[in-house]
């Protein structure tokens, strides 16, 4: 599986300006295919393309896990909060851990599962473009182990980076060996 990733924009007017995915085999007649339904890109942003769906995210990873401290910090209502994190929840990528404080009923708070670990490089690229956006301030997410700001890179299965320009796109089989759509 290669890695999300950003890559630097291409300098002022040049090859690079107007690089898109090169489309391959059947998938290079656009006019012969709708991505409507099962695109990948749909699918994933089906379940976190959302505003509220990645704040909370974002307060997960940075280590909310109960359910007021995560509205609060989100400035989402209660409605709102709840009826996100059910539905991060549904879709495998939180999943609810019940805790009880002394006195207390039984409450739960909300974990990263694996699915909602492997989104974290969509994150860090987000805050990346983000961040060429022009706001002032903001969070800056380094390597704990030596200072060094992250960055996402796109690679292959092979190791190798890959660019815009260095891209291609194929259809993919449903499982019966034919192709989609």
């Amino acid at each position: 599986m290669g890695v999300v990733a950003m890559t630097p924009p291409a300098g002022p007017a040049g090859p690079d300006t107007d690089a898109v995915i090169a489309l391959t085999g059947r998938f290079a007649d656009r006019d012969a295919w709708q991505a409507e339904g099962w695109c990948r890109i749909e699918h994933a942003l089906e379940v976190i393309g959302t505003r509220s769906a990645m704040i909370l995210m974002r307060e997960i990873y940075y280590g909310g896990r109960r359910f007021d401290e995560l509205a609060r910090r989100t400035g989402l209502t209660e409605a709102v909060a709840a009826k996100r994190l059910k539905q991060l929840v549904a879709d495998g990528l939180l999943q609810r851990r019940p805790y009880q404080e002394p006195g207390k009923r039984t409450r739960y708070e909300y974990v990263l599962t694996e699915l909602g670990r492997e989104l974290f490089p969509v994150l860090v690229a987000l805050l990346q473009w983000g961040e060429r956006l022009g706001r002032d301030g903001g969070v800056e997410l380094v390597h704990a182990g030596c200072g060094s700001p992250l960055g996402v890179v796109v690679k292959c299965a092979e190791g190798h980076e890959v660019a815009l320009p260095d891209t291609a796109a194929r259809l993919v089989t449903d499982g019966n060996g034919t192709g989609l759509p």
